[in-house]
């Protein structure tokens, strides 16, 4: 058995997971951060929790003898990311990055970029708006700096402690979430702001899409630098690399 080691916490994760394990070769193991209190259901043996930095991370590769890893952690998990380029490289085991890509502004689109969090908070303005928070629960917090918005955020597990300013209502959800679903969710609130994290997929795309049809405004959280390794856009492509750089072991008969 070759073992292979998939860092998730993403839809694609999950579905590269049930590819593999159709491979009798190959021991699946899939690693999650654990910042999800309850996550979804996974086809393979999952490990929960942090390796303890690139230090961590090279000695399990090592304990463990992986022969690949797979990062197909979140577009915004740049550290992770980096940890698994440096404990790769520094355990000589292959790397193989999954990075969908991002979406990109189309007619109709009234994005504003910004390259930080905190560049987000002041693209809202200095005006009170209504503002939809479609972030993580770590980017969240940056907002208490501009209470004088109406916040309307969503979040896989609740924010707790809730965000420290005088109007946020709050809705749990996990995706994928329809332009339609998104459209009412806004219309219903209010909306007149979107921030978000360039996610690329279609999972999320429905509140940029609902956006659009809306008119309203995106502040759209630009995509950190992640490292350079070998990387490929889809479940399917990752599926033909491994295949080659991995090729099936056929059983032989006697």
């Amino acid at each position: 058995m070759r073992h292979v080691l998939i860092l998730g916490g993403t839809a694609e994760a999950r579905q590269l997971a049930g590819r593999l394990v159709r491979r009798r070769d190959l021991a699946i193991t899939l690693s999650l951060a654990g910042r999800t209190a309850v996550p979804a259901e996974q086809p393979v043996p999952v490990r929960i929790g942090g390796f303890g930095g690139p230090d961590g991370l090279a000695a399990y590769l090592m304990a463990q003898q992986i022969e690949l890893v797979i990062d197909a952690t979140h577009p915004y998990a740049a550290v992770m990311s980096a940890h698994a380029a440096e404990a790769a490289a520094r355990s000589k085991v292959r790397l193989l990055a999954l990075r969908r890509p991002p979406w990109t502004a189309i007619d109709g689109d009234l994005w504003i970029e910004a390259g930080t969090i905190g560049d987000a908070v002041r693209a809202l303005g200095a005006a009170p708006r209504r503002a939809f928070l479609a972030l993580g629960r770590k980017e969240v917090d940056a907002f208490a700096a501009a209470p004088q918005h109406d916040y309307l955020i969503r979040s896989v597990d609740p924010i707790d402690p809730p965000l420290r300013v005088p109007r946020a209502r709050y809705v749990i959800g996990r995706g994928p979430f329809g332009e339609a679903d998104d459209r009412a969710l806004m219309a219903r609130h209010q909306t007149n702001v979107v921030v978000a994290k360039n996610s690329g997929g279609e999972a999320t795309y429905g509140k940029i899409a609902a956006a659009r049809s809306l008119g309203i405004e995106v502040v759209m959280l630009r995509r950190p630098v992640l490292p350079a390794v070998t990387a490929v856009e889809t479940v399917q492509d990752a599926v033909g690399w491994l295949d080659h750089e991995l090729p099936p072991i056929t059983e032989r008969g006697v």
